[in-house]
Formats: C-alpha cells, structure tokens, sequence
C-alpha cells in the first residue's frame, strides 16, 4: 500500500471516529493506534506513553495550564462585566457607542483571558442584555459578543498561538507581537461596522416613530456624569496594569512565557481577592474546577493530535502528502488559497487545537518551500480559524450565545455574526495584500529574522 493510499484510509478512519461521536481526543488516539498496530511494528504500541509524554513535555505547553487558571481567574469574577460597564459608560455619547463598547470590551478581556468562550460568555453575559434593553436588534447584539469573542484566539496572549509555535517551531514571543496588529485590524473593523449598524437601525427606529409607531429604547437619551465615569475606574484599571505588566514581562526579556503565564495567573488571583473579595475556598473552588476541566481536556488533546501526527510522520503519510501538494506546482498564492479552503473545511467540524497539530506537518512544509513566513501564515491560519468559531456547523461561539441569550433563535445568531465572517475575509485579503500589518511589530521589536 503506498503512502497517499494510506493516508486517504488514515482520514477516512479519521472522519468515521468523528462521526461517531466520540470525543475528538479519543477519536484521533484510537485511529493512531490502530493504525500502530496494524503498520507499524508491534514493539511501537509499547512506546506510546513515552511518545505522548515526550511530545507534551515542552516548557512552552506549560504555560497553558497557567494562562487557563489566569482566565478563569477573571472570567470568574464580575470583572468581564465590570470592563464592559466602564467602556459603556465613556463612549455611550458616540454613535454606536453600546456596540464599540462590547468589540473593545471583547478585545480587552480577551488578551488576558486568552480564551474565546471566556470572552463571549463574560462580555456577553451582561452586553446583550443591555444592548437589547437600548433597542438592538437580537441578531445584531448576538453578533457582535460572538465575533468579538473570536480575539480571543488572536490577541496574546493566545492559547492557539502557543500551539501553533509549538507545531511550526517558530518564536512564541514573535508570534505573539504578528498578533497584535491583525487584532487591532478586526477590532476596527468590528467598532466600524458596528457604528454603521447601529445607525441603520436608530434611523429605522425614528422613522418609525415619527411615522407614529411606538418609540424605541434606541431613542431614550443616556447620560453618565463625570463622577459616574471616574467611579468605574479603580475596579477596572487593576485588570489594565495587570494586562499592560504581563506584555511588559514577556517582551521585555524579563520573563520567559511560561514564567509570564505564572506571573499573570497568581497577579489575576491576587486581583480577585482585593478588589471583589474572591479568596475563600468555596470562591476559588469554582476557578480551580474551571482550570482543571479545561487544561485536562485541552492537553488530553494535544497529546492524542501529537501522537496523531507521530503516526502520519512514521508512515510517511504528511511527507507523501506535502511532496503531492508540491507536484502539484500551483503557483504560491493559488497553493495558500487551497489551504486556507483546506482549514477553512476542518474548522467546520474541528476546534483550532485539533486543526493545528493535525495540518501542520502537512501544510507547513510546501508553504515553506514557496517562501511564505511561517509567522505571517500563522496569523492568517488564526484569522480564518476564528471564522470557524462562528460558522456553522460547529461554530462554539454560536453555542456559547445560544447559552447565554436562549431566547435568541439560532437562525437569528448565525445571520448576525455573517457580516463578521465577510469582515473578518477583508481583514484576510488585507493580510496578504500588505503582510507588514502582522510583521512590522515583531520585526522592529525582535529584528528582522
């Protein structure tokens, strides 16, 4: 049996597990191992533990249980609703200010959880309420948390990053800075349109209005005082300096990521118990829980997609693979557009951990050999999981939405969220037409590579 032959029986088997409702860890486990035993030799069963362990056993990886607990710490407590309250309370003068307050709320919280489900159902939990009691539309609310909540994954520090950097062998700090400029690229993106729909939708209200109809909370006039504003600020600038010092930390040489994860999550700890009073048990108990859930079923992944990929190494199935994309001879941009189609595929069905450690070793080779950067490709790789995050069939946020605004139909979330899918395609467009948006910030800080 040659090897692309192979690797078709490798997916297909891949995708029956799947299927089947296994869980994903489990599912790319089992078909690395029966695939172990049935073409590889009988002594290679017996160094699967090793293998998992060796493959887990970077320093890097380690800072995403630390990341997870630095998340969880403020996605706990009320200081996702807290942040959202005092950016509301600053822009509530500027046209669509309700709606640019959730994108920078998202944008904020999600570089210091670093968790797009966090993001959404922190930020969500206390926006859609309010943006629907001030006339928003469902959709529109719903759409904004859901494609607000997928920085998560782009803004650092990012748990997909760290896994990315791990698969490519690229520099996490690098990769980390080629983030922020795409981010801030979407978060304006984000705020613009938001602007836009909300005064289509004012304008909509007052036309109806003054056709007679009954008058919308859209046009209820708000107003905070001064006092009001600066007394929203010592529960949130905490949260600030804490984000602010981590980043300081990390590319400021004083701090290795892994120590900067730790930093951050005991800073976040301490931040919790002095300014909400979160330091017994029975509060922690929740946080701990919440970290222990998510690392235990994050790296039970990374374990399995590693042992996953080890298997398509040994049987030459990502080599074959890669080599047949190259015999292809697709000109570079033709080669990317297959295989962001290619990602774009998995993350129907797939969470960006599984997409990464199961693609790379296939897709990263040919890139390479065209003369793409791997760190720019990363970023762009990220941008187009993101969009997986709020597509159907499988878009968790989506689902987080639906958690938090039940009442919402599904249909009325997944129209909401498509323009942030068109957004966020713009925002891939911009990408490759001019990539200095993503390297510019890591090549002035760390050089040129």
């Amino acid at each position: 049996m040659n090897e692309l032959t192979l690797g078709a029986l490798y997916g297909a088997a891949t995708l029956v597990a799947m299927f089947s409702g296994m869980p994903i860890a489990f599912a790319l486990g089992v078909v690395a191992t029966t695939f172990m035993y049935f073409f590889m030799p009988a002594s290679s069963l017996d160094t699967i533990t090793q293998n998992v362990y060796e493959e887990m056993a970077s320093i890097t990886l380690l800072s995403i249980p630390l990341f997870i607990l630095k998340g969880a710490a403020i996605g706990k407590s009320p200081a996702g609703k807290d942040l959202y309250s005092a950016i509301h309370t600053w822009l509530h003068k500027v046209p669509g200010g309700l709606g640019i307050a959730n994108v920078f709320a998202c944008a904020l919280f999600a570089a210091m959880a670093g968790s797009s489900p966090a993001t959404c159902s922190a930020i969500g939990s206390a926006g859609i309420p309010e943006m629907r009691r001030r006339g928003y539309s469902p959709g529109f609310a719903a759409g904004i948390i859901a494609a607000g909540g997928t920085l998560g994954i782009l803004l650092p520090p990012s748990i997909t990053m760290i896994l990315y950097a791990v698969a490519a062998e690229q520099s996490l700090g690098r990769l980390f800075l080629a983030g922020i400029g795409p981010g801030v690229l979407l978060v304006a993106l984000f705020a613009g349109y938001a602007v836009y729909r909300a005064r289509k939708e004012y304008g909509a209200a007052l036309a109806l209005y003054q056709g007679g109809g009954a008058k919308s909370a859209y046009l209820e006039d708000e107003h905070f005082t001064l006092r009001q504003k600066v007394e929203m600020l010592p529960r949130v600038l905490p949260f600030i300096i804490l984000l602010i010092g981590v980043m300081i930390a990390l590319y400021g040489g004083l701090a290795t990521p892994s120590e900067t994860a730790g930093l951050g999550a005991l800073l976040a700890l301490v931040l919790i118990a002095v300014v909400y009073g979160v330091w017994r048990p029975k509060d922690l108990s929740p946080i701990l829980a919440a970290t222990i859930k998510e690392s235990t079923m994050l790296l039970l992944i990374i374990g399995m997609s590693l042992l996953y990929s080890y298997v398509m190494s040994y049987l030459h199935i990502s080599q074959a693979a890669a080599n047949w994309v190259v015999g292809m001879h697709l000109s570079k941009w033709l080669l990317l557009a297959v295989i962001l189609l290619m990602v774009i595929g998995f993350g129907f069905f797939l969470p960006p951990v599984s997409i990464i450690l199961m693609t790379a070793p296939i897709i990263l080779p040919p890139l390479k050999a065209a003369g793409f950067d791997l760190i720019w490709f990363g970023i762009v790789m990220t941008v187009v999981m993101e969009m997986g995050l709020i597509h159907p069939p499988v878009g968790l946020n989506l689902f987080v939405i639906k958690n938090i605004a039940p009442d919402i139909p599904l249909k009325d979330v997944i129209w909401g969220v498509a323009p942030f899918v068109l957004l966020m395609f713009f925002a891939v467009l911009l990408l490759c037409a001019f990539p200095a948006i993503s390297t510019l910030l890591p090549n002035l800080i760390m050089g040129v590579k």
